[in-house]
């Protein structure tokens, strides 16, 4: 073992002994034992057709079924984090990826969920970077330009929805004489709406490039408004869910970078996930990550040092018994 594969396997044990406390409710509550995740089939939670949940859930379901012998993953077609949520939550799922500050809220039982929802945690997969897209030639140059304009915030049920509205709140653009407009739109709706000229921005809420934006900045001249200067804030409201962020110069045929705010997606199952099942998924997930992220973005890591990073989400007992019995 390498000194920084050690040092990391330090952290990671010192980190989950404190998670201990809280994975361990869960443990005594599911009390799995290691067989029962044998021949089972597991149903996830993705997101919209040719969304990047979509895209990453059937990937993982093919390595699944490549590289386990008694497992199974089933992606089904949600319309994202919220709704993700709630299946969850009524068992018509087993897994489910979410953003970050979504899955904050449902574990606290704030905002959009009226009590807490009993949820874990197996890994932080990625970051997504909040888009914020107009015409290159119109007047929006900072989120307070677009008191009063049509701009698609996501579809219903999606945690873009959850996280446009918050910088909307901080821009105090949801109330007084010219509140924004807000359109729930999934990406490929709004794109096309935005390419027509019916709506004046749109938000988006991926990975670095996504395909769809990428495609639509090679047709229409498009501008990317910072937003970084908003992430401090959030943080300060809402908790480290909300990173600064770039996107890079180059991406989008960019010139220079434009900083932006980033939210982690998890990777999550209900408490009653046999701890096994949990474990073998994430071995097949950290073997075959670089392929898998091909699904969603370029140039994504799945970093073990940032696996853990799960805030106020405990990690599933299955998943605590991974990190410790690979990093030590």
């Amino acid at each position: 073992m390498s000194r920084e594969t050690s040092a990391t396997g330090r952290v990671l044990a010192a980190r989950l002994g404190r998670r201990a406390v809280l994975g361990g409710v869960a443990a005594v509550a599911v009390g799995c034992s290691g067989g029962e995740g044998a021949g089972r089939a597991l149903r996830l939670a993705t997101g919209p057709e040719g969304g990047p949940y979509n895209a990453f859930g059937r990937s993982f379901a093919e390595a699944v079924a490549a590289g386990s012998r008694r497992l199974t993953v089933a992606p089904v077609s949600t319309a994202a984090s919220v709704d993700n949520l709630r299946q969850l939550g009524d068992g018509s799922v087993d897994l489910a990826l979410v953003t970050a500050d979504v899955a904050e809220d449902a574990v606290l039982g704030r905002d959009t969920f009226a009590r807490p929802l009993g949820l874990t945690a197996l890994t932080r997969v990625y970051v997504n970077y909040i888009h914020l897209i107009v015409p290159a030639n119109g007047p929006v140059r900072e989120l307070a330009d677009l008191a009063g304009r049509r701009v698609a915030t996501g579809a219903v049920g999606s945690g873009l929805q959850v996280t446009a509205k918050r910088l909307l709140q901080q821009a105090a653009l949801t109330g007084g004489p010219a509140p924004v407009q807000e359109v729930a739109l999934g990406l490929a709706e709004s794109l096309a709406a935005l390419r027509a000229g019916g709506l004046d921005a749109v938000f988006w809420s991926g990975g670095v490039p996504t395909p769809a934006v990428d495609g639509l900045a090679q047709e229409l001249p498009v501008r990317f408004v910072p937003m970084d200067a908003v992430a401090g804030t959030l943080r300060e409201r809402y908790g480290p869910v909300y990173t600064a962020v770039t996107l890079p110069a180059g991406a989008y045929g960019l010139r220079g970078p434009v900083g932006t705010v980033g939210v982690g997606n998890y990777l999550t199952a209900r408490p009653g996930v046999p701890d096994d099942a949990v474990r073998e998924l994430l071995g097949i997930l950290f073997d075959q990550w670089a392929t898998l992220l091909k699904a969603v973005t370029a140039g994504a890591r799945l970093e073990p040092r940032f696996a853990i990073s799960t805030g106020a989400v405990p990690l599933h007992p299955g998943a605590a018994a991974y990190y410790r019995s690979v990093y030590g």
